[in-house]
């Protein structure tokens, strides 16, 4: 029987992934056909890879994916929708700039993720190091800190 506290931890964030990559992918529908979509559609790459390792890491550990932590997570992305609409129902740079802080945030959880789980020795996905993980959830948030800090330059330039 696996560990119900790492079993826990690991489906939160697996179902955090969830909502991640919906809101990726719905941000990526929005800016089609610009610069900014393909870097979205990179993030959003990186992010289902770092997803497959995770799922990989819980099958090596004997723990099943939480259909209700999933569903619980989707519902979540769908009120997030509704957040983000009546803050900025044009859809402008408010709503991207707010979009990208949660995503950052997610990635900020995943890298803590990788350096938790090195830190109470659960062993790696197959193929991997904890510290490779974590780099790469490192240059994922670099990439995301960029896009945020230009989608606030436009959201926030004449605020106040």
């Amino acid at each position: 029987m696996a560990n119900a506290h790492l079993a826990t931890y690991l489906n939160d964030h697996l179902s955090g992934s969830v909502a991640a990559l919906e809101l990726l992918e719905r941000l990526e529908g929005a800016h089609a056909g610009t610069d900014l979509a393909l870097a979205l559609a990179g993030l959003r790459a990186g992010i289902e890879a770092d997803r497959q390792d995770l799922e990989r890491l819980m099958r090596q550990q004997q723990i099943g994916a939480s259909l209700p932590r999933q569903a619980a997570a989707w519902l979540a992305e769908k009120s997030t929708q509704v957040k983000l609409r009546l803050d900025d129902p044009s859809g402008g740079a408010l709503r991207l700039l707010e979009s990208l802080e949660m995503v950052a945030l997610g990635l900020d959880g995943k890298r803590a993720l990788w350096d938790a789980l090195a830190a109470a020795d659960v062993p790696p996905p197959d193929g991997r190091d904890y510290q490779q993980l974590a780099r790469r959830g490192a240059e994922q948030r670099a990439q995301i800190e960029r896009l945020r800090l230009a989608a606030a330059q436009t959201a926030l330039r004449d605020a106040g």
